[in-house]
C-alpha cells in the first residue's frame, strides 16, 4: 500500500512477509553439501583400503600354512613360521646389512641435513638459489640415473664398491629430504622466542640447544624416519653400488625365481609395525608438546 505527502513524493508500505518457498534452496544446497563430503570421504577411505592393500596381504600371508616354496597362495592358518626366521642364514645377513646401512646413513643425513636445512631456513647466502635447485633435482631425478652415475663415479675413481659404497649412496639421496623437511621446519620458526632468549642472557649455544632444537626437532625426526624408510627398502641404487654386499631387497629380489619363504613376509611385518610405532610415538610426542 503507498501513500503520497504534500510534495508529492510515493511512499512504500513494508514488505510483505512471505513464507513457504524462501527456504527451498537453503535446504537443497545443504543435503548437495552434504553429499558431497560423504562422497569424498568414501573416495578417501578406497584411496586409503587400496594403499594398505599390499600391505594387509603381506601381514596375512605371513601366517600362510604354505607347503611349497612359492607363498602366493592361502593353506592355512600357522605361527610356525615366526619361530623360524633363522631357517634362511642369507636372508639375516642380508636383514643385518639393511638395517646396518639405514641406521649408518640416517645418523650422518640427519647431521648433515639438518644443519643443511637450518643454513637454508634462516640464513640467506651467495649460491643458495643454486643449493635449492641441487636438493630438488636429487628428489626428481629418477633412481636409474643416480644409480649409474655414483657407480661410474666409484669406477672412475678406483673405489670398490662394497658397504661404503652403498653407505655414500644411501647418504647422498636421503640427504635432500631431510634438509628440506628441516628447512620447512624452520622457515616457520617465530624468530622473537630465539631474541627473548638472548635478551634474558642465554649465549647462542645455549640458545640453540634450549630453544631452538625442540623446536625443530619434529622436523628432524620426520626426516630421519623419511630417509630410514627410503633406505631400508632401496632397489635401485644399492644394485648398481652394492657389490657382493647382499641387502634385504636385494634379497627379495633373487629369491623370486625360486619363491619368497613366509619368512620375508614376517621380516616385512616386523619393520612395518616397527615404523608405525615410531611415527606414533613422534606424533604423540609433538601434539604433547603443542
Amino acid at each position: 500500500m503507498t501513500s503520497t505527502s504534500e510534495t508529492g513524493t510515493v511512499g512504500v508500505a513494508s514488505p510483505v512477509r512471505t513464507t513457504g518457498t524462501a527456504a527451498g534452496p537453503p535446504a537443497k544446497r545443504r543435503s548437495g553439501g552434504r553429499l558431497g563430503d560423504r562422497l569424498l570421504k568414501g573416495y578417501t577411505w578406497l584411496i586409503l583400503a587400496w594403499l594398505f592393500l599390499p600391505i594387509a596381504v603381506m601381514i596375512v600371508f605371513g601366517f600362510n600354512d604354505t607347503q611349497s616354496k612359492s607363498n602366493v597362495t592361502w593353506q592355512g592358518f600357522t605361527l610356525k613360521w615366526w619361530g623360524r626366521l633363522g631357517d634362511y642364514p642369507d636372508l639375516t645377513v642380508a636383514v643385518f646389512n639393511s638395517l646396518k646401512i639405514a641406521v649408518t646413513s640416517v645418523v650422518i643425513t640427519t647431521v648433515i641435513g639438518t644443519l643443511m636445512g637450518l643454513a637454508l631456513g634462516r640464513y640467506r647466502f651467495r649460491g643458495q638459489g643454486v643449493t635449492n635447485l641441487v636438493l630438488f633435482a636429487a628428489i626428481a631425478s629418477p633412481e636409474l640415473v643416480m644409480g649409474a652415475s655414483l657407480l661410474s663415479l666409484f669406477v672412475s675413481s678406483g673405489v670398490q664398491t662394497g658397504m661404503e659404497t652403498v653407505i655414500i649412496a644411501h647418504v647422498l639421496f636421503s640427504l635432500s629430504f631431510v634438509a628440506i623437511t628441516v628447512r620447512a621446519r624452520v622457515v616457520g620458526l617465530d624468530p622473537s622466542i630465539e631474541e627473548a632468549a638472548r635478551d634474558l642472557g642465554a649465549s647462542t649455544w645455549v640458545t640453540f640447544w634450549r630453544v631452538t632444537f625442540p623446536m625443530i626437532l619434529p622436523g628432524i625426526v620426520s626426516g630421519a624416519l623419511l630417509a630410514f624408510a627410503l633406505s631400508i627398502d632401496d632397489f635401485v641404487i644399492t644394485q648398481f653400488t652394492s657389490g657382493s654386499v647382499q641387502t634385504f631387497p636385494l634379497w627379495i629380489w633373487g629369491a623370486t625365481r625360486i619363491g619368497v619363504p613366509p619368512q620375508v613376509n614376517i621380516i616385512g611385518t616386523l619393520i612395518f609395525g616397527i615404523g608405525v610405532v615410531i611415527a606414533v610415538i613422534n606424533t604423540v610426542t609433538a601434539r604433547r608438546r603443542t
